[in-house]
């Protein structure tokens, strides 16, 4: 990448616009979202963006564990749009989950209703378009799921509450200023999110270290640091206190593994401040086994509670007995979206003109030309790039990249993304019970795009809605269902 890479951070605060409360059951918050282009200019140079209600990025969405979410999404682009809303888990109901596995994009100048519920989570999450290259263009925001009242958070209540958006820009290089606001011996919380298209991200604030609280819906172990890596697709949640000098500071964001580094420096402002940021700025790590190491030292909070009032550590992931261990190492082989989505024909009982089941074997073979289309997943990577492999619908325990043995099988954190380092493995562990059709992508998102993906679909024995919901009534369609008549929906 060189020096064609560029890293704007771009700042959420609040929610776009206040959402409508239903009382009664857990409560509902509408939106409404028009879609469009609009030349913007976040490093500094016009250029074609997507916005959201002309906002970019934002609307930032700010919900409650177990909250209703209802969003109608008019696309006023040219061409079809589709946004999914990375890790939320949509039990029950991948119908929501926003992939073109499961949904129809949005045709231009129509709308489509998203209906979810951000069941049993907590943490900082994101959404953004999965259409095209689209992503690269904006139509990105935060989604924050606040611990209810009544369930005990492990942390203070913080003075403020930011979420940054950083990623990776091919453009000449600038970057968007940001200014945050600390006062002296507060403490305040900032969301950080991976919402770029490559690159990893290393995160400082210059004189203050950063106290891990939570990651992708998981309280951690409350281990302090400087200086954090961030990879493409991932969120983090730190504390950082307010206790220096009344000056101005920055917020440090540098690439990560790139031939050139290239740097972003957002302020952070102390009221009455005496003075300049200092131009002297932290360095960051230099080797990925830097950001290796840094990864064994997460750890789950056992004692917390998540979105329940039981602990997190309950849950006793160490004790499952693995039924399936499933290798997916790189190959030039692609998978294409079929004309009809995948979630669509398996409802309509035509998956046998669609696709198959059961084409990717558990252990790969020594050379892989064609593929047609409680386990241990490994992801292998036998090259010199790092990636980034996100599962949809589930938080899946990262236990290794270490051999079997030296597993960690007490608290390894629940997550939804994981980082691959180059000629190495990532091992992740989890308990497929959540029915639907949920994708395992690549967050490179030029290997997405050329195919670095597939689906797992997770069936039950009884077509029941105790185990699925139905397909919504207004879901658009096309391919081969496009006017067959609809399956008989399940009522029991």
């Amino acid at each position: 990448m060189g020096g064609r890479v560029m890293l704007p951070l771009l700042l959420c605060l609040s929610a776009a616009g206040p959402p409508l409360l239903v009382q009664g059951g857990d409560p509902y918050l509408f939106f409404t979202w028009n879609v469009t282009y609009s030349s913007i200019s976040p490093l500094g140079t016009p250029q074609q963006g997507i916005l959201i209600n002309n906002q970019f990025p934002r609307p930032n969405i700010n919900s409650t564990t177990n909250n209703n979410i209802v969003i109608n999404v008019f696309n006023y682009l040219d061409e079809p749009f589709l946004l999914t809303w990375n890790g939320i888990q949509h039990r029950k109901n991948s119908w929501q989950d926003g992939v073109l596995g499961t949904n129809c994009p949005i045709p231009p100048k129509t709308n489509y209703t998203y209906r979810f519920q951000v069941k049993d989570q907590i943490g900082s999450y994101m959404y953004y378009p999965v259409t095209a290259m689209h992503k690269v263009a904006g139509g990105f925001g935060g989604l924050r799921i606040n611990s209810r009242l009544l369930i005990p958070v492990p942390y203070d209540d913080p003075s403020d509450d930011y979420t940054i958006l950083a990623g990776d820009w091919l453009q000449k290089m600038m970057a968007k200023m940001n200014l945050f606001s600390m006062e002296l011996g507060k403490t305040y919380k900032y969301r950080i999110c991976n919402v770029g298209i490559k690159t990893a991200l290393n995160i400082q604030f210059q004189g203050h270290n950063m106290r891990l609280v939570e990651m992708e819906g998981s309280h951690t172990m409350q281990s302090m640091y400087d200086s954090l890596d961030v990879h493409v697709g991932q969120c983090y949640s730190v504390l950082v206190m307010a206790n220096r000098e009344p000056m101005d500071y920055y917020v440090v964001a540098s690439t990560r593994f790139t031939r050139q580094m290239v740097t972003a420096t957002p302020i952070i402002r102390y009221p009455n401040e005496k003075g300049v940021a200092s131009p002297k700025l932290p360095p960051p790590p230099t080797s990925w086994a830097w950001s290796l190491n840094q990864f064994r030292t997460f750890r789950w909070n056992l004692t917390a509670s998540a979105a329940r009032l039981n602990p997190q550590g309950s849950y006793h992931y160490g004790s499952i007995n693995i039924t399936r261990t499933i290798k997916l190492i790189n190959a030039a082989v692609s998978y294409v979206e079929p004309s009809t989505p995948l979630k669509l024909a398996e409802y309509y009982n035509v998956a046998d003109k669609g696709f198959k089941y059961d084409n990717i074997v558990d252990d790969p073979p020594a050379e892989i030309s064609k593929i047609t289309l409680d386990p241990i997943i490994i992801f292998e990577n036998h090259e010199n790039a790092i990636q980034s492999w996100h599962l949809s619908g589930y938080s899946f325990f990262a236990v290794a990249p270490e051999k079997r043995k030296n597993y960690n099988i007490l608290d390894a954190v629940s997550r939804h993304t994981i980082q691959v380092f180059p000629q190495s493995w990532a091992a992740i562990l989890l308990t497929f019970d959540n029915c639907g059709m949920w994708n395992i992508r690549s967050e490179i998102w030029d290997r997405h795009y050329l195919g670095q993906q597939l689906y797992v679909s997770v069936l039950s024995s009884a077509r029941s809605l105790k185990d699925e919901y139905n397909m919504p009534d207004d879901s658009p369609l096309y391919g081969i269902v496009e006017s067959m008549p609809k399956p008989q929906p399940s009522n029991v």
